[in-house]
C-alpha cells in the first residue's frame, strides 16, 4: 500500500500544481468556471501531503492523528466541490440565461469560502466524535449526502440537453463528460469507503480496496482539468457521441 502511495504522490502532486497554474490562468481571463475546479484540486494537495505524512515511518501518533484530521478536510471539501463543480455544469444547459447573467467571480468566490466552512464543520464534528466510536458513521453520513445531488445534476442536464439552443454542441459534450466523471470518481472511489465505514461488509479486502481507492482520488480528479480545457477531448467526445463538430464551435473561448 505504500508502494502505491509513493507512486499517487509522484504522479499527483506536480502534475495537480500544474494543473492549478493552468486553470488560474483561465480565471484571470475572466472564466469562472475553473475556480471550482481548482478549490477541487487544492482539496487534492491537501490530501497528497497528507498522505507523504503516512508513508514516513516512525512518525509520532500524536502527528499522525493530527494530520489524520486534516486529511479528513481535504475529503469533505473535495466531495463538496464536486457537487460544485456538477451544479455549475448544470446550471450552464438547465439555467442559461440565469447562470449567464449571476455568475461572477466574486459569487464563486463566497461560495468557495462557504463551502471551506462546511467542510471544516464536518471535520470538527468527526474529531468531536472521534474517542466514542461514531466518527466513521458522521463520516459515511456527509460522504453519502452529495450523491442523490450528483445524480440529479446528471439526469437534469441530460432532460434539458435538447431545450438549450445558446450553449454550443461541444461545450454540452464537455459539460456531461464533467457530470458524468464526477459521477463516477464518486460513486467508484467514495462509495467503497462509505460501505466500509457504515459495516454493511466488514470484509478485510473491502476495508484495504476501499482504503486504496479514496487515495486515488487526487489522480481522478485531474481528469476534470482535462475537460475544462478545448482540443483533443472534443474531438474523442464527438467521435464518441457520433456527431459532427461545428469548426465554428471549436475556435470560441472556452466557458
Amino acid at each position: 500500500m505504500n508502494v502505491v502511495k509513493f507512486i499517487i504522490i509522484g504522479i499527483g502532486l506536480p502534475l495537480t500544481l500544474v494543473a492549478i497554474y493552468a486553470l488560474y490562468s483561465m480565471v484571470r481571463s475572466d472564466h469562472v468556471a475553473p475556480i471550482y475546479v481548482i478549490n477541487l484540486l487544492i482539496t487534492d494537495l491537501i490530501q497528497l501531503c497528507c498522505m507523504i505524512v503516512e508513508v514516513v515511518p516512525n512518525v509520532d501518533k500524536k502527528i499522525c492523528d493530527i494530520f489524520t484530521n486534516i486529511y479528513q478536510f481535504g475529503r469533505f471539501g473535495s466531495v463538496n466541490f464536486m457537487v460544485c463543480v456538477a451544479l455549475e455544469r448544470y446550471l450552464v444547459i438547465a439555467h442559461p440565461l440565469w447562470y449567464r447573467f449571476r455568475r461572477t467571480i466574486k459569487s464563486s468566490v463566497a461560495i468557495c469560502v462557504l463551502v471551506w466552512v462546511l467542510s471544516l464543520l464536518c471535520v470538527v464534528l468527526y474529531y468531536v466524535f472521534a474517542g466514542n466510536g461514531v466518527a466513521n458513521k458522521i463520516s459515511a453520513v456527509f460522504l453519502l449526502l452529495p450523491f442523490p445531488l450528483l445524480i440529479f445534476f446528471l439526469v437534469g442536464t441530460l432532460k434539458a440537453l435538447s431545450a438549450s439552443i445558446s450553449v454550443p454542441s461541444d461545450e454540452k459534450r464537455r459539460i456531461v463528460g464533467v457530470l458524468v466523471l464526477v459521477l463516477l470518481i464518486y460513486t467508484l472511489l467514495f462509495l467503497p469507503r462509505i460501505i466500509r465505514y457504515l459495516e454493511v461488509d466488514s470484509n478485510t479486502t473491502l476495508n484495504y480496496l476501499s482504503h486504496m481507492f479514496v487515495r486515488l482520488n487526487p489522480l481522478a480528479d485531474l481528469f476534470l482539468y482535462v475537460f475544462m480545457r478545448k482540443g483533443t477531448i472534443d474531438k474523442l467526445l464527438a467521435s464518441g457521441c457520433c456527431c459532427r463538430m461545428d469548426s465554428n464551435d471549436i475556435s470560441s473561448p472556452s466557458v
